[in-house]
């Protein structure tokens, strides 16, 4: 059995945060402003592996009204959702996902994010892809106002 599984988020981008994408910090003057760290590559990967193995999403399991998850680090929340996915028996067949961010590069960073996901999943880099694309200085990621970020998964169960 196979199941796709796709997620989605968006944060504004602020002053006086950092920037993490997919666990890595990436040098920037702004960051994501969220109720956890606002790791948002990492929350989108987190609904995708949920929704495929119909478990729920990244707000069913830790809410923005409970304060025990105030800046909370994105990769913990992520892998106790994946325990949760492998528990249900699925495992990982491949991970894809698109960044839009207008600044900055992301190109620089791509495989050092792309071995942090797998490094956090436990499987291969080759299983993870990560792209980014601008906003053509177009709507709030094009004026460096939001980052947003796209991820599917197929998830394989035996």
């Amino acid at each position: 059995m196979i199941r796709v599984g796709l997620g989605y988020d968006k944060h504004v981008l602020t002053e006086g945060r950092k920037l993490i994408l997919g666990g890595v910090v990436i040098p920037y003057e702004k960051g994501e402003a969220g109720h956890s760290d606002g790791d948002v590559l990492l929350h989108a990967i987190t609904d995708a592996l949920l929704g495929a193995a119909g478990l729920g999403d990244i707000g069913s399991y830790f809410p923005p009204s409970d304060p025990q998850w105030k800046d909370a680090d994105s990769a913990m929340l992520l892998k106790k959702c994946w325990q949760d996915v492998k528990k249900a028996g699925w495992s990982l067949g491949n991970l894809d996902c698109v960044i839009a961010l207008e600044k900055p590069k992301f190109l620089p960073f791509r495989d050092q994010v792309r071995q942090s996901i797998a490094d956090i999943l436990e499987v291969s880099k080759d299983q993870i892809f990560v792209k980014a694309k601008t906003g053509e200085k177009l709507g709030d990621v094009g004026q460096s106002r939001a980052v947003e970020v796209w991820s599917v998964c197929l998830l394989e169960k035996l």
